[in-house]
């Protein structure tokens, strides 16, 4: 915990004497011996205080083994109280040598009690503030490998979707137009993922955020609702992708086509505990619905994309007034966060 301070002190009392002065201040203290010094430094000090008559070869070992195993960051304090006629460079030059991972400080005795307490409660201060650059650099070290670990994953999405685009189009245009339509629904759930900063994000969000740019607020031709409900943001990005390829089959052929079509997203919840999701899509108001005779890319994609999601193979129906589409999983299957590879 590297909050308390362990005292090495062999001659007559004064290693109680010290660790109840320490006590009265509120500085936790435990005594060491000759034979139990390695165990009690193994619990992680964050003070070592040593006596001139403790300064043995043996001692001094012990402790050099344990600062040389300690981290990068670690740079232990310890307090020296050295006799006074006690040749003090000397000791010094050795200590520094034998103890090269440690911050030493001499005090010459008989030292007074409160200089000796304010000299460990700084001690601890610099402890303190070493283990707060470690967590730093813990910190820093899991957000480095989180970013890495993100970036490869929108950048194989791209691909992926780039990929998809390009099997699929007949012009250059229309290339660049669906690639920069499904870039921007890809954007917009990374968005909502990165301002909620968590690994799961709400459903409405995903789809509020997807379908953005074909709403306003003078007329919102297209209707969302369903209950408070957390999907991890793999799902989230494929659902997104796929609610787009929606929205642009209504805008070329459905219901968005037209001034007076209409477009409704639901979804809910079945009771616990095993909760499952179905999500509804259903246009009204647009232009008759004829079946294609051949199935687009953007359907198979979603076909495939959803019965990976999902766990099994969602269902379109070309009704004469509208579109209709319906997916449903186990909710639990919307929030694993995949493995990486």
């Amino acid at each position: 915990m590297l909050d308390w301070v362990l005292v090495l002190a062999p001659y007559r009392k004064d290693a109680a004497y010290m660790t109840s002065l320490l006590l009265e201040h509120g500085i936790r203290a435990q005594a060491a011996t000759a034979e139990d010094l390695g165990d009690r430094l193994a619990e992680l000090p964050g003070v070592v205080v040593v006596t001139h008559e403790a300064l043995n070869p043996a001692a001094i070992k012990v402790i050099a083994q344990f600062l040389a195993d300690q981290p990068n960051w670690s740079e232990i304090p310890i307090v020296i109280l050295l006799d006074r006629a006690a040749p003090a460079r000397q000791i010094q030059s050795a200590l520094t040598a034998a103890w090269p991972r440690s911050r030493q400080t001499f005090h010459q005795r008989p030292v007074a009690a409160l200089e000796l307490v304010s000299g460990i409660q700084s001690a601890l201060l610099t402890r303190f503030r070493q283990r707060e650059v470690r967590d730093y650099l813990e910190r820093e070290t899991e957000l480095r490998l989180e970013l890495n670990h993100r970036v490869k994953n929108i950048l194989a999405s791209v691909i992926s979707i780039f990929q998809m685009t390009r099997r699929g189009a007949t012009s250059i245009d229309g290339l660049s137009e669906d690639f920069a339509g499904r870039l921007s629904a890809l954007s917009n759930v990374h968005a909502v993922a990165f301002d909620e900063g968590a690994d799961e994000i709400a459903l409405d969000q995903v789809v509020g955020a997807t379908f953005a740019p074909y709403r306003s607020q003078e007329r919102s031709a297209i209707q969302i609702s369903g209950p408070a409900v957390l999907v991890s943001r793999a799902a989230g990005t494929t659902l997104a992708l796929c609610l787009h390829e929606l929205a642009t089959n209504a805008i070329k052929y459905g219901a968005l086509s037209t001034p007076e079509g209409h477009v409704a997203v639901t979804w809910d919840l079945s009771p616990a505990p095993d909760p499952v999701l179905t999500m509804h899509w259903a246009e009204t108001g647009g232009p008759p619905v004829v079946e294609p005779t051949r199935v687009g890319y953007g359907t198979r994609y979603m076909r495939s994309a959803l019965t990976g999601l999902f766990g099994s193979r969602p269902t379109f129906a070309f009704a004469p007034e509208g579109l209709r589409f319906m997916a449903q999983a186990p909710l639990s299957r919307l929030t694993q966060t995949p493995r990486s590879s």
